[in-house]
């Protein structure tokens, strides 16, 4: 008995002062989206008994980078430690939609199983009645109309088991088409909500109970952000909008459900450590002289004449430096790139499925000036397009992204705006404009070639007419090209630029002009072609 009693109070002391193990329910409040990762943070409220407690976050992604973890509390307790661990039993509880599609396929299996088990039938109605084809006994004679009634009903019904029987397989074949689809579509979604969950254990001791207040934070992988911009200019008299936008994604299993959104332009991945230089040395080449070593293989040294016939491989000279202290290092050139670091918190919560869709985020709409002048290149193509120069954008934060560019209500087509290729103009082309009438020609009249002693000389001339159409004076850019010669035997020589502006190095003319309303332009231009008479030159 006294044993006994001892034994009761050695469990209950040790009961009373082991570390209890709790399970705890944690929400997303924050997520900071970078343009590669994510830092989710979490919520955790609890009630903690007085002594040591392990607070169990569990129901997380499994691709949580655990040296990222952060923990902090309100509340009369101290945290002792932190750790995480993988949790493989348990994987992400099922979202509504994966359970409705779950649901969807279920019905239809049901429904696949009744309409084969109908078709099953009609087979089985169609083979008893063939197999009883014999109409009356032996010594039974039937009349002529018992023997077409008889024909009567087995056409009739034979052949309603045919139509039913067709109509069965294109029922199956419906149900199956929605099955294949609907497999398809629940096995992409597995993909995000079929893996293992991982937890967070957090230890806390209280001297008492109370109420107790956890901030989780980690970063996650599979997550980041994309910037996509709409351009919209409503006339040629009004600023462009730019709407700033972002497609962010996310993959980790977890649904970032009403959550704050801050959206950063910072890359974890670029690394912050400043990069250090070593010593750069240099010094003379020396050859290292190959020595044959077959003769501690017990053979004598080749004569002269053999010497020819020795093959040194790299390895071999490999093994030789190494023998002599040279070392196999290898300089490597780093790469650093420098990134921008503006965070954009979007006032709206939103809720980020773990999709291979990403979810559309509006960050800013901007108003920005800018001048519409009209562009043409008559070599390339005759129509005309409408140009808006945008100035100010460098206050907008823009990073490099694909643009949507819609002009009097209407979608023109995409663009790709790199700010780090842009002066101080963003140039957007809105699109063609028919109304201006541009022709190019060539004056064959004017064009002459002849050959003085060993040359050919060739003499163009193309002029450049553009009319305007449209009801109101138009400012045009008018653009063409001098070829440029890359062989000295051949020598281009400008004899009229037309008034343009004319860059010899490229052989690029501008030509910018007004024109009002129903006037016509004319531009010429001329060059000569010289090279030897028994040549042919290529690109003329």
């Amino acid at each position: 008995m006294k044993k006994s009693i001892a034994f009761i109070l050695i469990l209950g002391w040790t009961t009373g002062f082991a570390q209890q193990e709790k399970k705890v329910d944690s929400q997303i409040t924050d997520v900071t989206v970078f343009l590669s990762q994510a830092q989710v943070t979490r919520e955790v409220k609890s009630r903690l008994d007085a002594g040591k407690t392990e607070l169990i976050i569990s129901g997380l992604t499994s691709q949580l980078d655990p040296t990222s973890v952060q923990v902090a509390g309100k509340g009369s307790f101290t945290i002792l430690g932190i750790r995480h661990q993988q949790n493989y039993l348990n994987e992400f509880n099922i979202p509504d939609k994966l359970k409705l599609l779950k649901d969807s396929l279920e019905h239809y299996q049901k429904q696949l199983t009744i309409e084969q088990s109908q078709k099953e039938i009609l087979n089985k109605e169609e083979q008893m009645l063939l197999s009883n084809q014999k109409i009356g006994g032996t010594s039974q004679n039937l009349t002529v109309n018992e023997l077409k009634a008889m024909a009567d009903f087995y056409r009739s019904r034979l052949g309603d088991i045919l139509t039913s029987k067709v109509m069965q397989d294109e029922k199956i074949k419906k149900i199956n088409n929605h099955i294949v689809r609907l497999q398809r579509q629940i096995n992409s979604e597995n993909e995000l909500y079929s893996r293992n969950t991982s937890e967070i254990v957090v230890s806390v001791s209280a001297s008492a109970a109370t109420s107790a207040s956890l901030e989780v934070s980690y970063i996650v992988s599979n997550a980041g952000w994309n910037p996509v911009y709409d351009l919209r200019a409503m006339n040629t008299k009004s600023p462009v909008q730019l709407a700033y936008r972002a497609n962010v994604y996310q993959s980790t299993g977890e649904v970032w459900k009403n959550v704050k959104l801050k959206l950063s332009t910072a890359n974890p991945n670029q690394g912050g450590l400043k990069p250090e230089l070593f010593p750069w040395f240099l010094d003379f080449y020396n050859p290292v002289a190959y020595e044959y070593r077959k003769r501690s293989l017990g053979k004598a040294m080749p004569a002269a004449s053999e010497l020819n016939e020795i093959v040194v491989t790299a390895d071999d000279l490999e093994r030789e430096r190494k023998s002599m202290g040279f070392s196999a290092t290898t300089i490597e050139t780093t790469s650093i790139q420098t990134s921008l670091n503006t965070e954009f918190e979007i006032p709206l919560p939103y809720t980020v499925e773990s999709s291979s869709k990403p979810t559309l985020v509006d960050i800013k709409n901007h108003e920005v000036k800018a001048t519409y002048n009209y562009s043409v290149v008559p070599k390339l193509d005759t129509d005309a397009f409408l140009i808006a120069k945008a100035t100010g954008w460098e206050d907008f934060d823009l990073l490099p992204g694909d643009a949507n560019i819609f002009f009097e209500g209407t979608y023109v087509g995409k663009t790709f705006i790199d700010p780090n290729n842009i002066q101080d103009t963003l140039s957007v082309s809105l699109g063609r404009d028919t109304r201006i009438v541009v022709k190019r020609e060539e004056l064959k009249d004017l064009t002459t070639k002849r050959v003085i002693g060993s040359n050919q000389r060739e003499e163009h001339v193309w002029e450049i007419s553009v009319r305007n159409t449209k009801s109101e004076p138009v400012k045009i850019t008018v653009e063409d090209q001098m070829p440029i010669s890359k062989n000295s035997q051949i020598e281009v020589n400008p004899l009229d630029i037309g008034g343009s502006r004319f860059d010899a190095k490229t052989g690029k003319m501008v030509w910018s002009l007004t024109l009002q309303p129903n006037e016509t332009r004319k531009m010429g231009f001329r060059y000569e072609v010289k090279y030897p008479k028994d040549k042919q030159v290529s690109g003329l």
